[in-house]
């Protein structure tokens, strides 16, 4: 009896032995299948947090490849630095039925400097690993264990990296000592983490299993707002020998401001009596502040400096005043030591920059948060925010690389959390003024003058400095019409407080009303058709909708002799809607077609059983623009 119960207890350790390292892809439930380009099988992080100058991640990840477009959950990137270092890497990789067909260690992976052709110094270096097989499914396996010379940034948990991956099971540990103090965000987990504490240590275990793969929705929140995750900030730490405590933007900005900032604004006392001499006849803080900024853009240029501690500190005021250059940190700091030297008050900020509007969490402080810095200038009559990095980017504009978000201010008494301005719907305007003629042949010759703010001035203000090829290529791109050519291109940048790009070109517009049997076919919108969205069943996400807009259109058509006027009929289209509103006109006078259009999209964020109604009002829009006369021709 004792014989038989051993070799049942053997068998069961080899069948589940045998069932952990089992990769056939036949084994993955059906619905970990459906809408899936990769599947996670299975994913153990661990970071053991023996002290806050050595923290441990070892990670072991298994990941099956459906398709091609499977191919980036698989490859493996890696970073590391002074402060981190990769222990070992070590993987296998399987075929469909789940047999080993290559093994691949460190000396596998690619090693290069993480540079971004910005960056003039880096110290930071990127592994990585990406199997050269041209035949699917198949999975592959990591084993690697990085240590971290830090505890500032503690690696997150995010089980579900995107839409189209599924999850079989996934668990995220962390270790600590008993004594240590930790703030954990959690995000969409309703469980509670499996603890367990003992004299040496504390552990604490997140366990998540079969995540479906799901359709991308348009329009949806950013993922951070509702995929699970799991961030760790410990009050404690050490960052390249600088140490210290928080437990929130308080505090965290006073360490900054203390340790990172504090000792790098100094300037040379040539410098401050130039500064001084520079706005001695400006009367406001603001003038001032507007005479230096235009100093700084004349003198510096951006280029990423990432050595030592240059992920946080910036380099020296001097330093820059010396070399002519710097990173975002280093140009901010530069400013805000020549305003200091005006005795002009200003924060430096970090934010979460980019195109989609994403706010640092007011509840969760940590130096994982942000990606870059801006300048706030507090000034009494009308706070002020500064882009440091930009040559040509006017006084006081931030446009929608910053606007309408959360950041996090550094001070002498401690952070703040401040708000960028808004560019609303109503700001962000493109208005566009279009004479065309008509010759018999349906070719459309004539001026287009478009003017560009808010928003929209921004994402066309890198078109300016181009060249003429280049410019011709981009509008080409923007207006995608067949048959359109650019001549006598020009731009005038209006740098006010609110800053406009007005944009001047002929247009030449081959075949763009055919011709065909005594009619000629003419789509009255030429340049500016909004696109239908697609319509979703069952929406589950919130209708997002980052930054609204306004666009006005005005294109007035002469046309030819031999085109009969008397059939054409004004014509009128109205639409109302949460999401915004939109207006189509069409006059006739003398020989000459009046299409005017707005378009007027509001920012937000909506239920997600709005979604058929946003999808119906943007396919009515799309109906509407594509408006097509049909004009009689004289036989």
């Amino acid at each position: 009896m004792k014989y038989k119960l051993i070799i049942i207890c053997l068998f069961t350790l080899i069948n589940t032995a045998f069932s952990q390292d089992n990769y056939d892809v036949d084994l993955i439930p059906g619905t970990l299948k459906n809408r899936a380009n990769s599947c996670i099988r299975n994913e153990e992080i661990l970071v053991d947090m023996r002290s806050p100058e050595n923290v441990l991640l070892t990670v072991k990840k298994a990941i099956t490849v459906f398709n091609e477009n499977g191919e980036d959950e698989a490859r493996l990137v890696l970073n590391y630095d002074k402060n981190t270092s990769i222990k070992t890497i070590k993987g296998e990789v399987y075929n469909a039925v789940g047999k080993p067909i290559s093994k691949f260690t460190q000396n596998d992976f690619s090693d290069v400097s993480a540079a971004d052709g910005f960056s003039l110094f880096i110290d930071s270096r990127v592994k990585h690993y990406l199997p050269n097989l041209n035949q699917y499914p198949y999975t592959i396996v990591y084993n690697y264990e990085i240590r971290n010379k830090q505890n500032l940034i503690i690696p997150r948990w995010i089980p579900k990296p995107g839409d189209d991956i599924s999850v079989e099971k996934s668990s995220y540990t962390f270790i600590c000592k008993p004594t240590d103090e930790v703030r954990i965000k959690t995000v969409n987990y309703a469980m509670e983490p499996e603890v367990s504490t003992d004299e040496k240590q504390k552990k604490m275990v997140w366990k998540t299993s079969n995540i479906l793969a799901v359709k991308s929705e348009p329009f949806s929140p950013n993922p951070k707002t509702y995929r699970t995750s799991i961030q760790i900030a410990p009050k404690q730490f050490t960052y390249s020998n600088h140490k210290g405590s928080y437990q929130n933007w308080e505090e965290l900005g006073k360490w900054v401001y203390d340790d990172l900032i504090k000792q790098r604004n100094t300037l040379p006392p040539a410098t401050i009596t130039m500064v001084k001499d520079l706005v001695n006849d400006e009367k406001t803080d603001k003038e001032k502040a507007r005479k230096i900024y235009q100093y700084l853009q004349d003198k510096t240029r951006y280029i990423s400096v990432q050595i030592g501690i240059g992920g946080l500190q910036p380099i020296a005021a001097s330093e820059v005043d010396r070399l002519g250059y710097g990173d975002c940190k280093a140009l901010v700091n530069y400013m805000q030591s020549m305003l200091k030297a005006v005795d002009i008050e200003s924060y430096y900020c970090v934010v979460e920059a980019g195109s989609e509007k994403i706010s640092l969490d007011p509840q969760f402080a940590d130096m994982a948060q942000g990606n870059h810095i801006i300048l706030c200038l507090p000034l009494k009559s009308d706070t002020t925010w500064l882009e440091c990095t930009h040559q040509q980017i006017p006084f006081g504009f931030l446009g929608d690389f910053t606007d309408d978000r959360l950041v996090f201010a550094c001070t002498p008494e401690g952070g703040k959390m401040l708000r960028t301005p808004k560019l609303s719907a109503q700001n962000n305007l493109q208005i566009r003024k279009v004479n065309l003629s008509l010759n018999d042949d349906g070719t459309a010759l004539g001026n287009m003058q478009t003017v560009f703010s808010g928003s929209q001035y921004y994402n066309h203000e890198s078109n300016i400095e181009k060249s003429i090829t280049e410019q011709q290529k981009a509008l080409k791109i923007w207006y995608n019409l067949d048959y359109i050519d650019f001549k006598n291109i020009t731009y005038l940048k209006d740098k006010t407080d609110n800053p406009k790009i007005i944009e001047d070109v002929k247009v030449n517009i081959r075949q763009y009303a055919p011709v065909e049997n005594n009619k000629m076919y003419l789509q009255l919108n030429a340049f500016n058709i909004s696109r239908n969205i697609p319509e979703i069943k069952v929406r589950k996400l919130p209708v997002y909708i980052n930054r609204g807009y306004t666009d006005e259109d005005t294109i007035t058509y002469s046309i030819p002799e031999n085109v009969l006027t008397a059939s054409i009929l004004p014509m009128n289209k109205s639409l109302e809607s949460d999401f915004g509103s939109y207006e189509s006109k069409v006059t006739v006078e003398d020989r000459k077609i009046i299409y005017h259009r707005k378009i007027k999209i509001n920012d937000g964020t909506y239920p997600a059983e709005k979604y058929s109604s946003f999808a119906k009002f943007m396919t009515d829009v799309n109906t509407a623009d594509n408006l097509k006369l049909i004009l009689n021709l004289k036989k």
